[in-house]
């Protein structure tokens, strides 16, 4: 047992007992033992039931974030392989795992950490005290687990360069752990090429979250003329590309990021009919509206509008407002391609504001497909924040 004994109040922790990994501050009765933020601790209800070892951090209003609910575990470098070894097998039974999420956080059991693989680098992003500890002996075993089977690791680099970070007392950061490299490293995804910034790209250069759901683009883009919002390094856009699609328009407000698209049209042999604007989405929509323009496919993958409850209603207005414009450019038939991918936007919240819009553009949409993230980014019920990503496709018609 760790000696620290974290209590919990009468009647809190509700989460905790559902199977969720999390304590908040104000649910701790007494914290007794000498520690240091960042140490492992023992956390136990009113009673003096024992609920599980994790990490403290009384600088965090998460102030525990649970590793084990098992009395006999001892957490050392065997107990981070084993967490390790478990999610690298799970990714070899459910995805490609040429360009992955190989670990996500709680959702491995392993709170706080990210650790994405791009081919054969991997891109380190530490969100809490506790694991930050633990950081070079995961990445050190998963170098290891990595290489029994063939899988050869040329470079890591950190990406802990979140503002979250902050609010658990630490700097932000990014580099090289160990030997520097090239950092704009090729990956393969859907037949598609990238470049992948993983030095200066957003969060950890690409978001591989979207990896299934950009393959299910293709069946509806043959032939078709294609407009991307929010393209970011141009994933949907290319994805249409290769389906065959008529013409591509993909929008971003980043010139970096429609720099890197363009070059990724080039790398695919796409620049003729897949090409990139920089522009804000909210003031060029409502343009080709004016100038009568459409589109067979409308695709909608804007940025997280909100990252806490308490701006929920203000994302809802961006929400609705872009959902709304993309509407009234697709033509009858044609197909809206739309996502959240805000943990605080919840689903009913989601497809509420998107019946709403709707409505707003006379509208009537036929629900095609409804999905999620990628499985290597698994969601761990009960743990609520593992479930971000909501990602429709609808056709949409004319009113009769």
């Amino acid at each position: 047992m760790y000696h620290t004994i974290v209590t919990l109040k009468k009647g809190e922790g509700r989460t905790l007992k559902a199977g969720g990994m999390w304590v908040y501050h104000n649910e701790i009765d007494t914290i007794m033992g000498a520690f240091e933020n960042g140490d492992i601790v023992t956390v136990q209800d009113f009673d003096g039931y024992f609920m599980g070892y994790g990490f403290i951090n009384i600088k965090s209003k998460i102030t525990v974030r649970i590793l084990s609910r098992k009395k006999e575990a001892v957490i050392d470098e065997a107990f981070m392989e084993r967490r390790v070894r478990a999610a690298w097998e799970y990714r070899k039974q459910t995805i490609d795992v040429g360009s992955c999420r190989l670990i996500f956080g709680e959702a491995d059991f392993l709170p706080g950490i990210v650790i994405d693989k791009f081919a054969d680098v991997l891109v380190v992003e530490s969100l809490a005290l506790g694991i930050d500890r633990w950081k070079n002996t995961i990445v050190d075993a998963l170098k290891r687990v990595l290489d029994e089977d063939g899988v050869a690791i040329r470079g890591v680099y950190e990406r802990s360069d979140a503002k979250v970070r902050l609010q658990e007392g630490m700097e932000r950061h990014k580099g090289f752990i160990g030997e520097s490299f090239d950092t704009r490293v090729e990956i393969v995804e859907n037949g598609v090429h990238y470049i992948v910034d993983v030095e200066d790209g957003q969060k950890t250069g690409f978001f591989l979250d979207q990896k299934n759901n950009r393959a299910a683009i293709h069946r509806f883009c043959k032939g078709k003329e294609v407009l991307d919002c929010f393209t970011h390094t141009g994933s949907f856009a290319l994805n249409a590309g290769m389906a065959g699609a008529k013409s591509v328009l993909g929008v971003d407000a980043s010139q970096l990021a429609v720099n890197q698209a363009t070059e990724n049209a080039i790398l695919n042999h796409l620049e003729d009919r897949v090409t990139f604007q920089c522009a804000d989405v909210f003031e060029l929509l409502p343009a080709l509206e004016e100038a009568k323009r459409s589109f067979d496919v409308v695709i909608l993958d804007p940025p997280a509008f909100t990252k806490s409850r308490g701006s929920v209603k203000n994302a809802v207005k961006g929400y609705r407002e872009i959902n709304l414009r993309g509407l009234k450019l697709v033509r009858n038939g044609g197909f809206l391609v739309t996502c959240s991918c805000s943990h605080f936007m919840e689903p009913e919240l989601f497809a509420k504001t998107i019946k709403e819009a709707a409505a707003g553009a006379h509208k009537r949409l036929r629900q095609v497909e409804f999905r999620t993230q990628a499985c290597d980014h698994p969601i761990l019920w009960a743990a609520d924040q593992s479930y971000y990503l909501k990602f429709y496709i609808f056709q949409v018609v004319n009113e009769p």
